[in-house]
């Protein structure tokens, strides 16, 4: 069964990944209409897109209540601003829409915890999925199931860091230059790699409860703040360091994992096994971002009527309180702040 669907929002995101990974998808899913605040942007995507109507806020009568009102399109992906996100999940899901929202959730744990609640208690029949891109690698799955046979988790360490340069098309949106929410940067990528970190510990049976956790902001361009320094109590009791920035020199990114038996280490596409002593190496050179999956897993989700666990708003809010925690205390210069995952 296809599923008719709409894409809500032009940006870059929904450019080079959403309408790709849409058309890779296009067994389970079939691109019906494109919404964006302005004609113009949804012109731009559209010309890529192929057969799809036009919908925008400056076209009278086909503004983004109207694309909600079609029988013939039973979900939509959205990939917009952060602070504005909510708002149209709510109308979609209201209209009884399935929604894909993109990642984070909400700008912070409360605006995301009142809309699951409000889904909870409002909606019927709508799935609502959050799209964390991360959690559909398989070299981040394949870790979690070599950690899994290691035996107690004794400690993790990961390190995500580049440099958001000015100029940079990420860095030029309007809504990103000048973030009204925390975090900015770390935020908006930074839950990413808080998801990848929760999959892989998860193989190994344990969770962050606590995090002690230093910031700043390096770069005068990257407000509040760019680099954050975080430690981590498992709930084994065994502990770990959180490393991220985007206004460093340094370049890179490692998730490590120790046991008993040895360690598990995830670095672009591959995992690296140490086990009794013995290393072996599992490349995945054709796992990309992992946006085409996602897709695909959620257009195959609605096709079952059974949403895909790993795209459950519950999942994304537990990435952002991580994250939100580490921000935190940051904010408090490095006083422990328990987590309830």
């Amino acid at each position: 069964m296809t599923i008719n669907i709409a894409l809500i929002g032009s940006g870059i995101f929904a450019k080079e990944e959403h309408l790709p990974a849409i058309k890779a998808a296009s067994s389970a899913l079939s691109l019906k209409a494109i919404y964006s605040r302005s004609l113009a942007s949804a012109k731009a995507l559209a010309s890529e897109a192929g057969d799809v109507e036009l919908y925008s806020e400056d076209s009278d009568g086909r503004e983004y209540d109207a694309l909600l009102k079609r029988d013939d399109v039973q979900a939509v992906v959205i990939a917009l601003p952060i602070l504005v996100q909510p708002e149209y999940i709510k109308k979609a899901l209201s209209a009884g829409k399935h929604v894909l929202a993109e990642k984070p959730i909400a700008k912070d744990v409360a605006t995301a915890t009142e809309l699951i609640d409000w889904y909870k208690s409002n909606i019927s029949g709508p799935s609502f999925s959050i799209a964390e891109n991360f959690r559909f690698l398989s070299s981040y799955d394949y870790a979690a199931s070599q950690l899994s046979q290691l035996g107690r988790v004794l400690g993790f360490r990961v390190r995500v860091q580049n440099f958001v340069k000015q100029g940079g098309k990420y860095f030029e949106t309007a809504w990103r230059k000048k973030p009204e929410y925390q975090g900015g940067f770390l935020l908006d990528g930074g839950v990413h790699f808080i998801a990848a970190t929760r999959l892989v510990l998860e193989g190994g049976g344990v969770k962050p409860v606590t995090t002690s956790a230093f910031s700043t902001q390096l770069q005068e361009h990257l407000p509040p703040v760019d680099t954050v320094d975080a430690t981590v109590k498992l709930s084994n009791g065994a502990n770990g360091t959180v490393s991220l920035s985007f206004g460093t020199t340094f370049t890179g990114s490692e998730y490590t994992f120790a046991a008993e038996k040895g360690t598990v280490t995830v670095s672009r596409g591959k995992v690296t096994v140490i086990k009794d002593g013995k290393e072996e190496t599992k490349e995945f050179p054709e796992e990309g971002n992992g946006v085409k999956q996602e897709i695909v897993a959620w257009g195959n989700a609605l096709g079952e009527g059974k949403p895909d666990p790993r795209q459950s708003a519950e999942e994304a809010l537990r990435d952002l309180q991580v994250l939100e925690a580490m921000l935190q205390s940051g904010e408090k210069g490095g006083a422990p702040v328990e987590l309830k995952l």
